[in-house]
């Protein structure tokens, strides 16, 4: 049986002054089971004192990597995965959409041995709180991922997704998207490597379009053929 001695959390961020400094805290505190617990923050070059803001924080489970230019979700990630050192590797978002307390959720089935990918789903909740345009788009492409990968997700583009060390490892230095592309790159490449995917139902508490970024059309057809490139083709 594998021996989980260290969790990973990755926290990309972009221009998140409002609420990153909460996230941080809820994360520090956040139930890993008594495992010790990293946090690396890859700020994506911030403009609005965000960056001036992560450079005051003092804790020894933070490790902070900025990047020169802004160059993508993607890129955030890949940076940060290429420094974790952790047996279990999580996303967290840098906004207040996803609740860090529920963390543990997609931690458990992994220390549990019962998978090795989990991915938090905001269908799986009892109110999955998405717009209906935001709602429509997911399900749309998450049935197309489905069909292309031969998966059963209900939730491809959730944030909330953790890996054990041995799936990480097997599509990291391949990853090549740098901003929307990520989420279906990664979830083909692990589809391809054989590996299940199973979900664990997380709540989600959307930001207004005022209140935080959300995907425009570019970033769906970017996503669409991302999708299409990493199943069919690569």
């Amino acid at each position: 049986m594998t021996e989980y001695k260290k969790i990973s959390v990755v926290i990309p961020v972009y221009n998140e002054i409002n609420t990153i400094k909460d996230i941080i805290d809820q994360v520090i505190l956040a139930n890993t089971f008594n495992i010790e617990k990293e946090i690396i923050i890859v700020d994506d070059h911030s403009t609005d004192g965000t960056s001036e803001l992560l450079l005051k924080l003092n804790h020894p489970a933070i490790k902070l990597l900025t990047l020169a230019s802004n160059q993508g979700k993607g890129a955030a990630l890949k940076k940060g995965f290429e420094v974790a050192r952790g047996d279990i590797v999580v996303i967290q978002d840098g906004d207040s959409e996803y609740n860090p307390q529920e963390l543990h959720k997609v931690i458990r089935p992994i220390l549990e041995q019962s998978a090795k990918v989990v991915y938090g789903s905001r269908y799986l909740a009892s109110s999955p709180g998405l717009g209906f345009w935001h709602s429509l788009f997911n399900k749309l492409f998450t049935r197309l991922g489905n069909a292309l990968t031969g998966l059963d997700l209900t939730d491809l583009m959730t944030c909330y997704k953790a890996f054990d060390r041995e799936v990480l490892n097997s599509f990291l230095q391949r990853l090549e998207s740098k901003r929307f592309g990520f989420e279906p790159e990664v979830t083909a490449r692990i589809a391809k490597a054989g590996f299940k995917i199973i979900e664990v139902p997380v709540s989600y508490k959307p930001r207004s379009s005022e209140e935080g970024k959300h995907m425009n059309l570019k970033g769906q057809v970017e996503s669409l053929l991302a999708l299409i490139k990493y199943s069919v083709f690569k």
